[in-house]
């Protein structure tokens, strides 16, 4: 870490004041549709999407953008999440964010684009090693409604598809991690995923989609989360809260926050924004500011991980 990072630490950690709580955002992303396509931005009609309307990102998004948007908070650093790039060239997204640091000095690590259960899963991750910034890789796998799941799901494309498990096996010997977004009643096959693959870091994207609030979907996701957080390669990214139709509100998230705390533990979690997709349902601003009210009364130490050193240290920052 740069010494003037150091000393932001050193200052944060004397005085605890959020003003100066140095910030490295664990997930967001950045796209030039003038330039590159990403299908669920550039064609009409627009997919289906669990925020509702997202008409309002389906623009240009650059470091000059985010950076406007995160005043007055202290962002030092910056993890670039795959943005559903065109899947025909799943390494484009990584060479062109590469260039973009190049340029602009962020983001500082890359989550690239993989199709585990593609022939072509072995050539996308060589060509993954010499990218000095690529950290991790991700790839949704299928999924279904919660009605429609069953404890013996193991569908093409799913965590117990042998083609899907097989191009996952490869991770190990690339030290890459394996960012994982699906929704929590496929927590099971992750965990099985974690156990047979130990080698293999997994990070939860989006606090592990606790979409339904209801006492009986919060029930389950707390069971979910508690059964992969069992499995000590698993790290957790708190974001990704929104609702459709709901701005996003401390009142609203805070316990859900506090129940993934206390399920993963502060030394495996690291809050992150998810720009510019949040800024469906919230403001950069009001999401920092949201997360430090969370966890104001935590120790100067613990606010510090959640917000810069576990993701500094897991995306080697």
């Amino acid at each position: 870490m740069p010494t003037d990072i150091d000393a932001a630490r050193e200052r944060f950690l004397a005085s605890g004041d959020d003003g100066e709580l140095p910030i490295v955002d664990a997930h967001h992303h950045f796209w030039d549709l003038a330039h590159n396509y990403h299908p669920w931005l550039c064609d009409r009609p627009r997919i289906a999407f669990r925020y509702g309307d997202y008409e309002a990102i389906c623009r240009d998004f650059l470091p000059g953008d985010y950076f406007a948007l995160a005043a007055p908070h202290q962002v030092v650093g910056t993890v670039m999440m795959e943005g559903e790039w065109d899947p025909r060239d799943p390494i484009g997204e990584a060479r062109w964010a590469t260039a973009l640091h190049a340029r602009c000095g962020v983001p500082n690590a890359i989550v690239g684009q993989i199709w585990l259960d593609r022939a072509d899963v072995a050539d996308v991750l060589h060509a993954f090693q010499p990218m000095p910034l690529v950290r991790s890789v991700r790839h949704k796998p299928k999924a279904v409604p919660r009605d429609e799941y069953r404890a013996s799901f193991a569908a093409a494309g799913s965590m117990r598809c042998d083609r899907w498990r097989s191009g996952y096996a490869l991770l190990a010997r690339t030290g890459l991690m394996f960012e994982l977004q699906t929704p929590w009643w496929h927590f099971p096959e992750a965990a099985e995923l974690a156990r047979d693959f130990p080698g293999v870091t997994i990070v939860v994207n989006h606090t592990g989609l606790p979409a339904d609030r209801s006492d009986d979907g919060l029930r389950g996701w707390r069971m979910a989360m508690e059964t992969l957080a069992a499995c000590p390669n698993v790290h957790l990214k708190i974001s990704g809260l929104g609702e459709a139709g709901m701005r996003w509100t401390v009142e609203r998230n805070a316990s859900i926050v506090r129940d993934a705390l206390n399920i993963f533990g502060v030394e495996r979690c690291m809050f992150a924004s998810n720009f510019p997709v949040d800024s469906v349902v919230v403001s950069l601003d009001a999401l920092f500011s949201g997360f430090k009210q969370m966890v104001a009364k935590r120790s100067p130490r613990e606010r510090l991980a959640l917000f810069h050193d576990n993701a500094t240290a897991l995306y080697r920052l």
